[in-house]
């Protein structure tokens, strides 16, 4: 074996066992699922929620604000954490006019199983089949996702019958990112992820958002990912934001709810 081969074959055996260690399916998903299981109690006003997903895995979710014909944003967060991380985010949102529903992707905070492609967008399918059982327009649900979780919401809104799409943060392609990180081996990302090929199908309005300083997902991947979709759309560009500042700056904040309730508003 050649001294890149043992090198490739170290690696391979280590990611395996990062793997094994955090109870990712996989090698890929070692890289790709970042999973914390802390949670403390939900925010003064937050109803916890559980929802089962159609393969049987039982998520853990935060609602807040859910109120008939305001529209309802489907939060599909990103890589790591939970959503107790992102609790200021849920409450700040609330406040400004709209209701959330944040889940946790099975392996993530009190969620069952492990995480995986396929399993998230079960997740997602689940999360939103919950928001509209009780009699709620599914055209006033929004698909809303950070990071992976954009490519997660786009997947989404290609199976539902939402109202928008927001992504924040968001790539083209698992694959063009892991390149920009680990060089040659990105490829192995395949087609995970794929929301280029994707975002063509979408008929609902979207908001891309991201930061020109973004060191984790490069902005020009959001730029690429805006282009490839059909109209309506907007772009959304946060000047020296980086990856995870984009969702404590409030203008962004007021550009998700106020394209929220444009959207819900002007539905068929």
């Amino acid at each position: 074996m050649s001294g890149a081969g043992r090198a490739l074959h170290r690696i391979a055996l280590a990611l395996g066992a990062g793997a094994w260690l955090t109870g990712c399916s996989s090698p890929i998903d070692y890289f790709t699922f970042f999973p914390d299981r802390a949670v403390g109690p939900p925010p003064p006003g937050v109803e916890e929620r559980w929802i089962t997903t159609e393969d049987g895995q039982r998520l853990h979710a935060w609602s807040v604000a859910d109120r008939g014909a305001a529209p309802l944003l489907v939060w599909s967060h990103g890589n790591a954490g939970n959503i107790a991380s992102r609790g200021e985010v849920l409450m700040a949102l609330a406040r400004r006019g709209v209701g959330l529903l944040a889940y946790d992707y099975r392996g993530y905070g009190k969620s069952s199983g492990s995480p995986h492609e396929a399993g998230v967008y079960l997740d997602a399918s689940a999360a939103f089949d919950s928001a509209v059982a009780g009699g709620r327009d599914p055209r006033t649900v929004v698909c809303f996702g950070e990071s992976v979780g954009g490519a997660v919401s786009i997947e989404l809104a290609t199976r539902r019958p939402c109202g928008a799409v927001i992504v924040v943060s968001t790539f083209t392609r698992l694959a063009d990112v892991a390149r920009r990180h680990y060089g040659p081996l990105g490829a192995v990302a395949g087609k995970r992820f794929d929301s280029l090929a994707r975002i063509s199908r979408l008929s609902v309005p979207l908001l891309v958002a991201h930061g020109d300083e973004d060191e984790i997902v490069p902005f020009e991947l959001g730029q690429r990912l805006f282009e490839a979709a059909p109209g309506p759309k907007r772009f959304f560009r946060m000047p020296g934001v980086g990856h995870n500042d984009a969702l404590v700056q409030p203008s962004l904040l007021d550009a998700i709810a106020s394209f929220a309730r444009e959207a819900v508003a002007r539905r068929p």
